[in-house]
C-alpha cells in the first residue's frame, strides 16, 4: 500500500519537472548564466537537454531496482522480498519516494538558473533554504534505507 503513494508521488515529481522544464525553457534567454555574477556562457539549449539527459539517466538509475522487483525478473531481490511481507511493500515505496527527492533536487536546480537568468521574477538569493534542505532529504532518504535493510535483515536472521 505504501509504494502505491511513493509510486504517486514519483510520477507527480516527473510530471512537475518535465513541466517546469518545459516552461523556463521557453522562458530563458538564448544564451545563460549559471552563477549570480557570472558571464552568460551556454546557449539554452544547451542547458535543456543536459537536463532532459540527466533527467533521463537518475531516473533509470532509480527505477531499475523496484521494476525488477515488480516484475519478479530478479530472483534474488525476490527471494529476500517475497510477494507479501511488509517490508517489500517499503522498500518499494523508498524507491519511489528516492525517486521524487531526486527529481525535487533537479526541479530546484531549474529554478534556480531561471531565478539567476530573470531577476526580475525570483531572487536567486531566496533559494538558500533549498540548498540545505536537499542534502538533508537526500541523508534522511539514505538513513531511512539502512534502516529497512538493518530490520529486514533481522527478520530474515530471526526466520520469521
Amino acid at each position: 500500500m505504501y509504494y502505491r503513494f511513493g509510486k504517486v508521488f514519483f510520477y507527480f515529481s516527473v510530471f512537475g519537472f518535465v513541466l517546469f522544464l518545459l516552461y523556463f525553457y521557453s522562458a530563458m534567454p538564448e544564451l545563460l548564466k549559471y552563477q549570480p555574477d557570472g558571464i552568460q556562457d551556454n546557449g539554452r539549449d544547451t542547458f535543456f537537454y543536459a537536463m532532459i539527459g540527466l533527467f533521463a539517466v537518475v531516473n533509470m538509475i532509480v527505477l531499475v531496482p523496484p521494476k525488477m522487483l515488480e516484475t519478479k525478473t530478479h530472483k534474488g531481490l525476490h527471494r529476500i522480498f517475497p510477494v507479501g511481507d511488509n517490508y517489500r511493500d517499503y522498500i518499494l515505496a523508498w524507491f519511489y519516494s528516492f525517486g521524487s527527492v531526486i527529481n525535487l533536487s533537479l526541479l530546484i536546480m531549474v529554478f534556480y538558473v531561471h531565478a539567476i537568468n530573470n531577476q526580475n521574477e525570483i531572487q536567486a538569493s531566496k533559494f538558500n533554504f533549498f540548498f540545505y534542505l536537499i542534502p538533508v532529504l537526500l541523508a534522511i532518504w539514505v538513513v531511512a534505507l539502512f534502516v529497512l535493510l538493518f530490520n529486514k535483515f533481522k527478520q530474515v536472521r530471526l526466520g520469521s
